[in-house]
């Protein structure tokens, strides 16, 4: 997908273009000119995972942008673990902290809304939709920019990203990867040591605990619902056998795990595995954009499809600023802020807009993005496996932690 010289040029221009200003986002729209003038000289603490350096710089970009045209401070507070998050506000609420909270915005999605929601810990619904640039998002092919993880957003949190799990190698070192669950198995069998996943609770080790269920669980529609004690070693009998099989050619015989996508990522380009694995389509493009992985990276997908989803910003209910969160949350919806977003060399993560709906001077952002080499097309990409309910991340996470954690 080369780009010519004048669509390069094209973009670059678009991108160098000045956001909306205040003035010409609430020219039709007084509430939001209220929203905008509460917001100014706020400061919005941002509480956002921090784990890859390429999404720190974005949001960074993001809050420069925010500062110069809506004088909204965002700082982000880098998060390991968005639990943690969780309970920092569960606390407050629980001493009565109905005003003046830590957090402000906090970047979630699945369990953690899901927890958020449940325990009444969210600003009232409905604002998401209430923001000047949802009219972009793409909720007719995009269901889960209103469903996460099987719970209704209400609302409550606003889409900033797709996710969906891929697979990467160095094609100059394996000519063709597995194409299913059962061929990686064997792959792992007959090359010990070359293929790895993070230790749950990590995100992605847990990613890969649901791919492996909700593949070969023996009745797909339990996992719509409230885990079943009941029925849970029923269901997860033939996820366990996998990971039993598996467990033993493991990088470091399973008795040391990677760290995260980011310590995966650097052992496949250090030659250490032969398969690593994200959640951004365009994470290998990305890394070889940033000198992360060779050339000769490239992505795959698993045939049947891989577990996919749409990550979000949410409000607490007790926001120090909520004006400014509703500001920096619009502001990431925006076409400018999505076409940069989802560039290889910035963080190489999908829009949540309907792209084909933009007017064509905020299309062309797209149409003239290099998706790198190792980005699969939409068909290339395959099903998207739909998550399972919110309380089988815990229950998963559990059992495994059980079975292998002691080791």
């Amino acid at each position: 997908m080369k780009r010519t010289l004048a669509a390069t040029l094209g973009f670059l221009g678009a991108l160098m273009a000045p956001v909306a200003s205040p003035a010409q986002e609430a020219a039709t729209d007084p509430a939001w000119q209220a929203v905008l003038d509460d917001a100014r000289g706020e400061t919005v603490y941002f509480h956002a995972w921090g784990g890859e350096p390429r999404i720190n710089a974005y949001i960074a970009w993001a809050a420069r942008e925010v500062a110069n045209n809506f004088d909204v401070r965002v700082l982000q507070v880098k998060v390991s673990d968005t639990g943690s998050v969780v309970s920092q506000v569960l606390a407050e609420k629980s001493v009565g902290k109905s005003s003046g909270g830590a957090v402000d915005l906090v970047w979630l999605n699945g369990e953690n809304f899901a927890a958020m929601k449940e325990q009444g810990l969210l600003a009232a619904p409905g604002w998401a939709q209430s923001l000047p640039n949802w009219r972009y998002v793409d909720v007719e092919n995009k269901p889960t920019v209103v469903q996460d993880f099987t719970v209704p957003t209400d609302g409550q949190e606003s889409p900033w990203g797709m996710a969906k799990l891929v697979f990467m190698y160095d094609s100059a070192r394996l000519d063709t990867p597995p194409a299913t669950l059962d061929g990686l198995l064997s792959y792992a069998k007959a090359h010990p040591g070359r293929f790895a996943y993070p230790q749950p609770p990590n995100f992605y080790g847990t990613t890969f605990l649901k791919q492996v269920l909700v593949s070969t669980v023996p009745d797909k529609a339990a996992l719509t619902k409230p885990v079943d004690e009941a029925r849970f070693a029923e269901m997860t009998a033939p996820l366990f056998a996998y990971l039993d099989e598996l467990h033993g050619a493991l990088w470091r015989q399973g008795r040391a795990f990677p760290k995260d996508a980011a310590h995966m990522r650097q052992l496949l380009a250090d030659g250490e595995l032969d398969i690593a694995f994200s959640f951004n389509p365009s994470d290998a493009s990305s890394a070889i954009a940033n000198g992360e992985l060779p050339p000769t990276a490239r992505t795959f997908v698993l045939d049947g499809g891989t577990i996919g989803n749409t990550h979000f910003v949410a409000i607490p209910f007790n926001s120090s600023s909520q004006a400014g969160a509703k500001v920096f949350a619009n502001f990431l919806l925006s076409p400018a802020a999505q076409a940069r977003k989802q560039d290889p060399a910035i963080w190489g993560d999908p829009t949540v807009l309907n792209v084909a709906g933009l007017p064509e001077t905020e299309k062309v952002l797209f149409d003239t993005l290099d998706l790198g080499p190792a980005t699969l097309t939409p068909e290339q990409l395959g099903p998207v496996l739909p998550e399972p309910h919110p309380s089988w991340v815990s229950a998963l996470e559990e059992a495994w932690t059980a079975r292998y954690g002691a080791e």
